[in-house]
Order: C-alpha cells, then structure tokens, then sequence
C-alpha cells in the first residue's frame, strides 16, 4: 500500500520528504514493535476503548457521507464504513468473544492471502518469485499465530494487527526513501518500483539474456526532452470536459468466437473457456490524446489449447516469443471488434508517460504471464498517474497529504488489486479493476479526504438528503391514512 500511496504523490514529493520519510517509517517500525511486545503482554498500555471508539466513529462518519456518493465511490466508502463498525463492535464488546471472532478473521485474511500468494508464485515463476512465496509463508505464519489463543488469549489482537501495519508500512517506507536520497534526480518512482528486471534480448535472438532498467531506456536526449516537456505541464489538473486516457479492456466471455461454459470469477480475472475448450484470455490497452497507444500481443497467436496454456504459464526465459505493439484503437477494433469495457482516467501526466513508452516499446519480447497486453497498461497507468494527488491539491502540499491519501477507501482496494496482479500475473480483468480504482482515486470529485471542511458538507448533505426522505415518507403515510 505504501507503495501505491507514494506512487500517487510522486517522484517529486518523495524526494523533497526523503529523509524526513525515512525517519517517520523508522518511527513506525519502533512503534510497531513497542505495540506488539504490549499485545504480548495483554495489551496493558494500549487504549483498546478509545481506539476502538474512534473506529467506531470513524466507521459511522463513512456510512453517512457514503450515501451521498454514487457508483464505486459509494461502495467502497460503504465497505470501510461497514469494517471499520464490525472491528470497533467486536473490540467493544470485549471479553473472549469479541476478540477470539477479530482474530480468526484476521487469520483466515492472512491465510488466504497467503496460500494464494505461495501458490501463485510457485505456478507462475516470474522474477524474484521466491522472495514472493517467503512473503507468502510469512502470511501463513502470522494466520497460525492469530489462530492460536497463546499467548494472551486473544486479548491482543488489536494491537498485533495494527502493529503489523505499522512493521510493513514502516519497513517499505524506510527501504523506498533510502533508495530516493541516493538515485538521481531524473529517477521516477516508477523505477524505483521495478528496478533492473526486465529482460532483453530473447525473444529475437538478438544478444544474451540481461535485465535492464525500463525507466532509463530513452537516450539523454530524450529524457531531457521529455523531462523539459514534464516541467512545463505537469502542474495543472485537466478541465472537466477534457480528453482523458481510455483503457481499453476486451473481457474473456468477450472475446470467445463460440459458446462458452461460465464460471463468473474464473472468467471475470482469469480466462474463458468456450464449447471447444479452448481458453481466452482477453485483451487491454491504452489510447491517450497525445498519440500514444500501448496494445502488446505475440506476434505468432499463441495456441490456445489447455496443454498449451499451462505451459506457458511460468514466466521464464523458454517462454519468451517476439511481440508486437498494434498501431493504434481503429487498426485493432477493426481485427477483434469494440472493446467491452472502458475507463477513461484524465488526471493524468502526458510527458511521463510518452517517457514510460519510449522505454517499454524498445523491447519486443512477449511473455504470456511476465510481460503482457495488462502487464503494459498496468505499468504505464503507474507512470501516467505518478504525482496526480499532489497535482490534486495544487500549493498545498504538506505531510497531512499523505496522512489523508492513507485515509482513502478506494486505496485500499487499489493496493490489493495491484498485490495481487504482482504476486500472481497481470490479466485483463485485474487492469479493468485497477484502472477503475485509480480513476476515483485520482481524478478530482467531491472527496471526504481531500479537505477538512468538505468532509462537514458531505456529512450535512447526507443529513440533509436523510431528512428530506423522511418527510417523503411522512408524506406517504399520511396519504395512504387519507385514502
């Protein structure tokens, strides 16, 4: 999550607070571990009540200000409104109960993450994918840790869970601000995400296998003209009624030439299987107004056959095949009909992300799993929203941004979409989801978070628009007396 939030804030505001963030995620670390060694200890110096009255209040705020809202934006503030009521109830009604309930809830989340993760990891072999299954078993060792009552009953269980946040946040924290103190001042967070990982050179035959930095592909004079042309533009925000990027998604149950056999989740995130079996993936891409359209697929058509597929799951080296990028939307709606679904995102930075294509489209090498049609929407929706919260709030930027960028409902869901797509493989329908939570998170509408009083207006609307309902009702009833 930490990861997404300084992705959102930018290069720029990483860098002015590196040292500053560094030592706030060494705060969180040390207050993680004073919390934790207090749930050891039954939690005697921790505020349960109080914190668990926050939540409370907090979680009430959420659903009120929610029924104001419209769409995803609604459900998501629903959804934290909901959780954070449940956790503060269970808290509050104290004794073994409430708290044995918290915590097997919060060991079975671990516990399926984690198992998803090992086994994800194992299947796919992408980069790094045995740092992913020690992350993995990690997950399952804190689920068997909540699951068991030692060493204080389950009375500490708020304080290791909210602990563990702190360990996690704090350590990424920590590790991504030492990185921005010591890289140049053209870095971007993109490359501090993603580092030196990408291959070159095999699909074509052209060279040895290497991995090489895909922030700096351009030449020096390309950076420096992009660079010039970012520091001209990025700062400020898009009128209502202009272009914006459109993501591009042809679903699974989309793109099947036959009638297929439904499975709503397998076909939502994964593939389609049609009456023949054979298996569609599906298709992404992204069309921005400034003439930059990213669509990747194998320049051969991969089999499609289940034999074939699972083969091709593992993303390593023998796996590679030469790609190509489609030249624009016209050229490919005209090959495989209108796409399905689109989400347009216009807060957005033009010159980062011609700079992110620049590097992407000097390789050519298709990976059905590690280098895809999503994993190159995924990437370049990262670069183009880089900085767009700090581009939000204009002059006034400060540390409070960053406490309220945490605050957000819809990063969460942000956060878990782009652990999964990482952890797992990139698809069509986790960039569909992913491109819809970015757009509430980065293009300007009416947010609680994004400043103090409006989260007051919000709440008096929704009290206001309460009111008016009953009256509506009363309306009604005498009405129906009447009659």
């Amino acid at each position: 999550m930490i990861r997404l939030v300084l992705i959102l804030l930018g290069f720029d505001y990483l860098r002015q607070r590196a040292r500053g963030m560094f030592w706030l995620g060494v705060g969180f670390l040390a207050a993680g571990v004073v919390l934790f060694i207090d749930g050891l200890d039954s939690a005697h110096f921790f505020p349960l009540e109080w914190f668990a009255g926050l939540l409370l209040v907090g979680g009430l705020g959420t659903v009120i200000v929610a029924m104001v809202g419209a769409g995803g934006l609604r459900a998501m503030r629903l959804f934290k409104g909901v959780a954070l009521v449940v956790a503060a109830s269970l808290v509050l009604a104290g004794h073994h109960h409430g708290h044995f309930w918290l915590s097997m809830i919060f060991g079975t989340l671990f516990l399926a993450d984690g198992l998803l993760q090992c086994v994800s990891a194992s299947v796919v072999r992408f980069p790094r994918w045995r740092w992913a299954v020690g992350a993995g078993v990690l997950e399952l060792l804190i689920a068997i840790f909540f699951y068991q009552p030692y060493p204080t009953n389950y009375q500490g269980t708020v304080p290791y869970a909210l602990s563990l946040w702190l360990l996690f946040g704090g350590w990424s924290m920590v590790m991504l601000a030492y990185r921005a103190i010591r890289v140049p001042e053209s870095a971007t967070i993109e490359s501090l995400m993603h580092g030196p990982r990408r291959r070159s050179g095999d699909a074509t035959g052209n060279g040895g296998s290497h991995w090489t930095d895909a922030s700096h592909a351009p030449t020096k004079k390309v950076t420096k003209t992009l660079l010039f042309a970012h520091a001209e533009h990025a700062a400020h925000l898009p009128d209502e009624g202009a272009p914006g990027l459109t993501v591009h998604v042809w679903t699974p149950s989309g793109s099947v030439q036959q009638p297929l056999r439904r499975r709503p989740v397998f076909d939502r995130y994964i593939a389609a299987v049609d009456a023949n079996g054979a298996i569609w993936t599906g298709h992404a891409a992204l069309e921005a107004p400034e003439g930059v359209y990213i669509s990747f697929d194998p320049a051969e058509p991969l089999s499609r056959t289940p034999e074939s597929v699972a083969q091709a799951l593992r993303a390593t080296i023998d796996n590679d095949v030469p790609g190509v990028f489609e030249p624009d939307y016209s050229t490919e709606a005209s090959r495989r009909g209108d796409s399905t679904v689109r989400v347009h995102l216009r807060n957005y930075d033009a010159a980062r992300l011609q700079r992110f294509w620049h590097a992407w489209r000097a390789d050519t090498t298709y990976n059905l799993t590690y280098r895809n049609c999503a994993v190159s929407v995924a990437r370049a929706l990262e670069a183009a929203v880089e900085g767009a919260l700090t581009r939000r709030r204009g002059q006034r930027q400060s540390w409070t941004l960053l406490l309220q960028t945490l605050c957000m409902p819809e990063l969460w869901l942000a956060a878990q979409i782009r652990k999964r797509g990482k952890t797992m493989a990139w698809t069509p329908g986790l960039v569909r989801d992913y491109a819809r939570a970015l757009s509430l998170l980065v293009d300007p509408h009416p947010h609680p978070h994004a400043h103090p009083r409006r989260f007051w207006r919000l709440g008096i609307a929704a009290m206001n628009r309460w009111r008016r309902q009953r009256r509506q009702w009363r309306a009604d009833d005498h009405r129906v007396h009447a009659e």
